[in-house]
């Protein structure tokens, strides 16, 4: 825009030059001031409309920019190049375990495997309701329990690279009637905060079932009852898995940024990233959502603990996770640092290769290898979201009918170097189990086993309607 006036000004100035030899030539005090003045006039009249001109175009530019930031379209890198024969591999692998260690456990959901960003294994089975019609699909959304957390530490970290917060203050410092001392943000996300969880004590301390926990009511409960909440750990002393942690960082999302935590979600990475199936439950989704059902099929109905958000509560795709994936890999939201302390190990005062980052499970390998990943389980629903960030590997299963299968998609993480090793953890609702399954030893090859005559029946009277669909 300077240049322009630069150049504008200059020619100006040399119009006007020769308009005054002209002038002089002529010899006449009357015609130079003739030329002259019809010649500053004109240049007058190209400047006052070049500039109208460059402005109206500034204005639509920044009109046309404040739109694209508004929407703000983050461009995920590019896949890098992947053998023919090794995605081959990955992808007969993946169907061998999906077919004999998942299908036959009653799965009911999708599954993707992607390496340096390429899809090697894409899968899809059951109804969104059972029993139903209406296919799961690559855009059908599930409910991913505890992966959520993934998103709301995420949230959190981002807003601390842009300096709106600092993770090792205390949390009363922005929620004012906290009164838990020495409670920091940190604490909170690596679930050394020594709180108790709010699914439990609030039922204990007489709850009524009929009224519809909050988020709000979590911290008002935790606050007022103090006195009587047992299990109260001083912080920072070891690892506690809790889900009020979780339902304290979306509070404290809503209150440094002035919106709800759905709405700076949806804003902050839904939308840049083009996540179009996902989103965070709201009360006024119950009639449109996929509900969740148990192993033998039955409707796990919604509760008092259903709004609760933070801890779980965000609906998701397998298609849309594995864009979160590489929105995370290619630090195009986070800076390597902010990164490196969501990735960083926190819990350290027990041997072990378990640990827990900010918002990330993880398994630290003597050799220096890292398994990143979160698992969910809410009612029927369950899920496994891991990535082995040195292989830039991603495997992704989630399912409404409840089957501990999922889980061990763990294994897989073989296909791409020695990590697993037959451990499990699931982030549950009650400790109580309701699911069997064998576990799985290491570095065995999973061959598909005879179909029982039960499961023989099923795969028969399902095999139109459960049609598994490769994309």
């Amino acid at each position: 825009m300077t240049a322009t006036f630069s150049n504008l000004f200059n020619i100006i100035c040399v119009g006007a030059g020769f308009a005054y030899i002209f002038a002089a030539i002529c010899g006449s005090k009357a015609c130079k001031t003739k030329y002259l003045s019809t010649m500053y006039f004109t240049g007058l009249v190209i400047a006052v409309f070049f500039t109208s001109s460059c402005q109206s175009s500034a204005k639509k530019n920044a009109g046309s920019a404040d739109k694209d930031s508004a929407t703000g379209i983050i461009e995920l890198p590019q896949p890098l190049p992947l053998a023919k024969a090794e995605a081959d591999r990955l992808n007969k692998a993946c169907q061998l375990w999906y077919d004999s260690a998942l299908l036959l456990k009653g799965f009911n959901g999708g599954m993707i495997v992607a390496k340096n960003g390429n899809i090697v294994f894409e899968k899809y089975t059951g109804t969104g309701h059972l029993p139903g019609t209406d296919l799961i699909t690559a855009s059908t959304p599930l409910h991913i329990a505890s992966v959520t957390k993934t998103f709301t530490a995420m949230a959190v970290l981002k807003l601390w690279q842009e300096g709106k917060l600092n993770i090792d203050d205390e949390l009363s410092k922005y929620l004012l009637q906290f009164n838990y001392a020495g409670v920091t943000i940190r604490s909170l996300l690596n679930h050394r905060s020594g709180l108790p969880n709010y699914l439990y004590f609030m039922e204990k301390l007489g709850w009524d079932k009929k009224q519809t926990i909050t988020n709000e009511d979590v911290l008002h409960f935790l606050v007022t009852n103090k006195a009587l909440i047992e299990n109260i750990a001083p912080p920072n002393t070891h690892f506690t898995y809790c889900n009020t942690n979780y339902a304290l960082l979306a509070l404290l999302i809503e209150k440094v940024t002035g919106k709800k935590y759905a709405e700076y979600l949806q804003q902050t990475f839904f939308d840049p990233l083009q996540m179009k199936n996902t989103f965070v439950y709201n009360h006024i989704d119950s009639l449109k959502v996929n509900l969740s059902y148990d192993w033998k099929g039955r409707l796990i109905p919604l509760n008092y603990l259903d709004a609760v958000y933070g801890d779980k509560n965000i609906y998701t795709t397998a298609k849309d996770l594995l864009t979160w994936d590489r929105a995370l890999s290619g630090n195009k939201i986070f800076t390597a640092e902010t990164l490196l302390q969501a990735y960083s190990p926190y819990s350290n005062e027990k041997p072990g290769i378990r640990n827990y980052g900010l918002g990330w499970r993880m398994n630290i390998y003597p050799d220096g290898k890292k398994m990143t990943y979160h698992n969910g389980w809410w009612h029927g629903s369950n899920a496994t979201f891991i990535r082995l960030l040195k292989e830039d590997a991603t495997i992704i299963v989630i399912g409404n009918k409840f089957t501990r299968a999922i889980y061990h998609a763990k294994i897989l993480c073989n296909l791409f170097g020695d990590y697993y090793n037959g451990e499990e953890e699931e982030e549950n609702e009650t400790s109580k189990t309701t699911d069997s399954v064998t576990t799985l030893k290491p570095g065995t090859i999973i061959l598909p086993k005879p179909l029982s005559k039960k499961n023989e029946r099923l795969q028969n009277l399902f095999k139109d309607k459960n049609k598994v669909t490769t994309h």
